[in-house]
């Protein structure tokens, strides 16, 4: 289970909007503490969405996260089951050979 939001989503995408469409740019700490928020969160929020602008290409946009988080996910899923089917497979395996010794 995912750890709990410190900041509402509104919060997150007015504070990116605010950035992006003010002109000059304004400096992101003394934006942040306007904001209330710490500037390293207001930094990687506007890294992110210039990510999912497709304007940076140094990390994977919102989209391929979630589904990189979903596909590892359902890769830990698999191992698991492959895990109780190899056990099965041997315990039914030693079961059915009767020259097998039981140990």
């Amino acid at each position: 289970m995912a750890a709990p939001k410190k900041y509402p989503d509104e919060l997150r995408q007015r504070a990116v909007r605010l950035y992006r469409e003010s002109d000059p740019k304004p400096v992101i700490r003394r934006l942040a503490e306007q904001l209330g928020v710490h500037h390293e969160a207001l930094r990687n929020w506007i890294r992110q969405a210039e990510a999912d602008a497709d304007e940076r290409h140094d990390r994977p946009t919102s989209e391929m996260a979630e589904e990189n988080r979903r596909l590892r996910r359902e890769v830990t899923e698999l191992r698991r089951a492959n895990e109780i089917l190899k056990a099965a497979s041997a315990y039914f395996a030693a079961e059915l050979d009767p020259t097998r010794r039981r140990s």
